[in-house]
């Protein structure tokens, strides 16, 4: 919680909140039980990496049409860096929805994920969260977090599954020079 008079120092010193997102953590090794249907999941090869970006790409296409081509290039980046897992889900052998995770000692961040429009609500986004706790675990993680947008469908996919919101997390922008 930020005090009254810093909130107010910041407004007159031209800064404006942009974005509010909640962090939120369970424990890594508790289990979310098998996800049922047809969906698969299987962490990419770097031979993958061209087809795990343009699936995330696709999946995050429809919160902003301009987010597409940042989010592709990106995650080629994403898929080669050290630390980094990338996952996709499968159905009917076409890939539906993209995840990653990074691990960080006994810490797993669980970031990214995004379905592809047409499929979403098919178990695709819980079979990706499956998969990333199960590596996670088995990697030596004790600790696994996420960021979500507050009343978000991930927020409430996350607390279904075990998370819980530990702070909520404010990004500020200067929106004004102080030398007007």
């Amino acid at each position: 919680m930020i005090a009254p008079p810093v909130l107010e120092l910041l407004n007159t010193r031209g800064y404006r909140p942009i974005e509010f997102s909640s962090v939120l953590i369970r424990p890594a090794a508790a289990q979310l039980g098998a996800p049922t249907g047809s969906i698969t999941v299987r962490e990419i090869d770097v031979v993958d990496a061209d087809l795990w970006s343009r699936v995330a790409a696709k999946g995050w296409s429809s919160e902003s049409p301009e987010l597409a081509a940042v989010v592709e290039g990106f995650g080629r980046i994403v898929a080669s860096a050290r630390g980094a897992h990338c996952f996709l889900a499968f159905l009917d052998g076409e890939a539906i929805a993209a995840a990653a995770l990074v691990l960080n000692d006994d810490v797993a961040l669980l970031a990214g994920a995004s379905t592809v429009p047409d499929h979403r609500k098919q178990g695709a986004q819980l079979a990706l969260l499956d998969a990333r706790l199960r590596f996670a675990a088995a990697h030596g993680a004790q600790l696994a977090m996420m960021v979500a947008l507050p009343g978000s469908g991930s927020h409430r996919n996350a607390e279904r599954n075990g998370f819980r919101v530990t702070y909520t997390r404010t990004k500020w922008q200067l929106t004004q020079s102080l030398d007007h």
